[in-house]
């Protein structure tokens, strides 16, 4: 498997720590501290921070601040490429750091394949937020995201749920065309135009190619989750 360097800087108004780590491309890695090489939850336990800037190498990621014993996910986001992140857009909703929670973070690289990107999105639900991802899209062809964990359709996944947002990223200089929500008999949901992300011309923010919020989609059983993407 590939591997990357991730890091990420988690802090507030007054201080900040750096977690950093070699990330296996792929899997959820765990972000140790860059100087003692402690996780989140004991270098600065009940620490209330409103701040995450983080990176990748080259192609994709995202990160998650996660409880190592009860696995409860309470903040999540994207990294962007070295020497594009953004202070402003690293706010996050104030956190108090429990002892148990680390920080991670999910990366692929760039698809080795002409003419096809890695995609991957967070889709928030009333049931909660998941990270789901799709390999190998190969250009203007609509192909379907599912759970990047447990390979499940949204359909599975958030059954009779409400989709209230979601946010894409595509790899490095990769564009979305257009998002798309099916129910379970093929029939368009609901389907939005997307763009570039940040360096390149057209992006709006380094983070992410499309964002939504405030929506309130019912999710049936069966329906699919499907992206159009396009390469650098």
């Amino acid at each position: 498997m590939t591997t990357q360097t991730a890091a990420i800087s988690l802090g507030n108004n007054q201080m900040s720590k750096m977690f950093t780590a070699t990330a296996t491309d792929g899997v959820w890695s765990n972000l140790p501290d860059s100087l003692s090489s402690s996780n989140l939850g004991i270098l600065i336990p009940s620490a209330t921070i409103n701040r995450a800037v983080g990176t990748y190498s080259a192609g994709l990621g995202a990160w998650r601040i996660i409880n190592a014993q009860t696995l409860a996910v309470s903040r999540r986001g994207w990294l962007a490429h070295d020497e594009y992140s953004c202070y402003s857009s690293g706010a996050i909703a104030p956190h108090r750091v429990a002892p148990n929670e680390i920080v991670q973070a999910y990366c692929q690289p760039v698809d080795g394949t002409a003419n096809q990107s890695n995609v991957l999105a967070w889709i928030h639900t009333s049931k909660g937020t998941e990270l789901y991802e799709t390999l190998d899209v190969v250009d203007s062809t609509l192909t379907e995201m599912k759970t990047a964990l447990q390979n499940q359709s949204i359909g599975d996944a958030a059954f009779n749920s409400t989709m209230t947002g979601l946010s894409i990223q595509v790899e490095d200089g990769g564009q979305v065309i257009g998002v798309s929500l099916y129910d379970s008999a093929g029939g368009l949901v609901w389907s939005m135009p997307g763009n570039f992300r940040m360096p390149a011309p057209g992006g709006v923010s380094a983070y992410y190619n499309f964002k939504a919020e405030g929506l309130g989609i019912p999710i049936g059983k069966g329906f699919t989750f499907k992206i159009t993407a396009k390469t650098a």
